[in-house]
């Protein structure tokens, strides 16, 4: 069974001194998510988010459904200047991130410090 997808938002400093939000996700990921992945991604004030982490620590499950809405938040980000980069995703879906071509659009790291470092 399809556990709830929860998601917060957190405002963090780069080490570089660069304001980064970060988008905390939580349960599985499907298509019943939109509104925990994209309506939080979008109600986000354009203008003042300019670096993006998209973190998938807490996330158990993602099917086609949830990774076409990651691409959608990816392809809206993109065309808002935004950069965006994700952590915490598991080994097969890190794999599957990759053979679906998100790389494209955002860096995939294996922690928070790796993807801040990045930035």
């Amino acid at each position: 069974m399809q556990s709830e997808t929860k998601s917060r938002v957190d405002q963090l400093t780069s080490p570089a001194g660069h304001p980064v939000t970060v988008l905390r996700f939580e349960g599985d990921i499907a298509s019943t998510s939109k509104d925990a992945v994209l309506g939080v991604y979008q109600a986000l004030p354009k203008s003042d988010v300019k670096l993006i982490l998209l973190d998938f620590t807490k996330v158990d499950y993602i099917n086609s459904s949830g990774i076409a809405l990651v691409i959608q938040l990816l392809i809206e980000a993109a065309a808002a200047g935004q950069k965006v980069y994700a952590f915490g995703l598991s080994a097969h879906f890190t794999k599957v991130f990759t053979m679906v071509g998100i790389t494209k659009y955002a860096g995939l790291f294996a922690s928070q410090t790796e993807a801040l470092a990045a930035l």
